[in-house]
């Protein structure tokens, strides 16, 4: 087996990533149902959003404040951070915030912090119904927008990480990928899931689609039935994946543990086993329920480890 250089060769960490919210209340966002909303008149809904958008945005720039404060360089934006955004009326109340939001977003790049975004379960871009994709494709819009306002590249510097999707839809997924706006296309990732598309088979959808994947080793144990992040798959699809990033220096995996087992799709919270190749990954989004509190126990406990550890594929 040959050795994947780590970037602890270079004395380079793999920087660790906040998903969304924090355990504490730091960085928390509001919402509004829809029940609520369209309970409302046109010019009550309009208020009601312009408030929520406002507040939603003053507590960004909170979020920001942490992951400086908390030396964090990766946040995974909230996939529900201004709802309603994909109707005319949300569309219309979040222009008023064009230059708040490019302002936000400017606070963030000099901050150094690389923001990406998780579409929720709706985004199924190899649905065999035309109105699934059809609103899959106006989810991603909503959100290439947003990214665009905050002013971030349309580059996987900025990635909109999604599933496969429908099962054995592959030629499917990758004709709608090829066709998306440009703005969506060139910040589209693939993740591998636990059931209908593991790992092998979104790196072939990767490579055809010309889009990056987002390793994640958690779901590939569960796809494949293993009992260990340290069978030689984990270190051989780490390495495969990165083969689909334009920078190899921007790739990133997610890591999770089961809660209840080690193949519980459930997440635990904190991570207490992690593969010993995620010490040659950049970036690393880390899915655990306890949020920050994860991420300072792996800088405590796992990072000051990492220069002893080997790395084999």
């Amino acid at each position: 087996m040959s050795k994947i250089p780590s970037l602890f060769e270079n004395k380079v960490p793999p920087k660790l990533g906040l998903v969304c919210i924090t355990t504490s209340d730091h960085v928390r966002f509001r919402t509004v149902t829809r029940k609520r909303l369209l309970q409302l008149t046109d010019d009550e809904q309009a208020t009601v959003l312009r408030e929520l958008y406002g507040n939603n945005l003053q507590r960004l720039n909170g979020a920001w404040d942490f992951c400086t404060t908390h030396k964090i360089h990766l946040y995974r934006l909230s996939s529900a951070l201004f709802p309603f955004a994909d109707t005319p009326l949300g569309a219309a109340v979040l222009d008023e915030f064009t230059e708040e939001l490019l302002s936000t977003g400017k606070r963030a790049i000099a901050a150094g912090i690389r923001l990406v975004i998780h579409p929720d379960q709706f985004v199924v871009l190899s649905s065999e119904k035309p109105d699934v994709v059809e609103n899959s494709i106006k989810i991603l819009e909503t959100h290439a927008r947003i990214m665009d306002k905050l002013g971030l590249p349309h580059s996987p510097w900025a990635i909109m990480e999604i599933h496969g999707g429908k099962s054995k839809r592959s030629e499917a997924l990758v004709s709608v990928i090829k066709a998306l706006p440009q703005n969506i296309r060139t910040r589209l990732a693939l993740e591998n899931d636990e059931y209908a598309y593991g790992a092998s088979e979104i790196l072939e959808i990767c490579h055809a689609a010309g889009v990056p994947m987002v390793f994640d080793a958690h779901h590939h144990v569960i796809h494949e039935g293993l009992n260990t992040y340290e069978d030689p798959s984990v270190a051989q699809m780490l390495a495969a994946a990165r083969t689909t990033w334009p920078n190899p220096e921007w790739q990133l995996v997610h890591i999770s543990n089961g809660c209840e087992s080690f193949l519980d799709r459930h997440h635990s919270d904190f991570i207490t086993v992690m593969p010993s190749c995620y010490s040659a990954a950049p970036w690393i989004e880390v899915e655990a329920k306890l949020k920050e509190q994860a991420i300072d126990k792996l800088r405590t406990e796992w990072l000051p480890n990492l220069y002893s550890m080997p790395v084999f594929a």
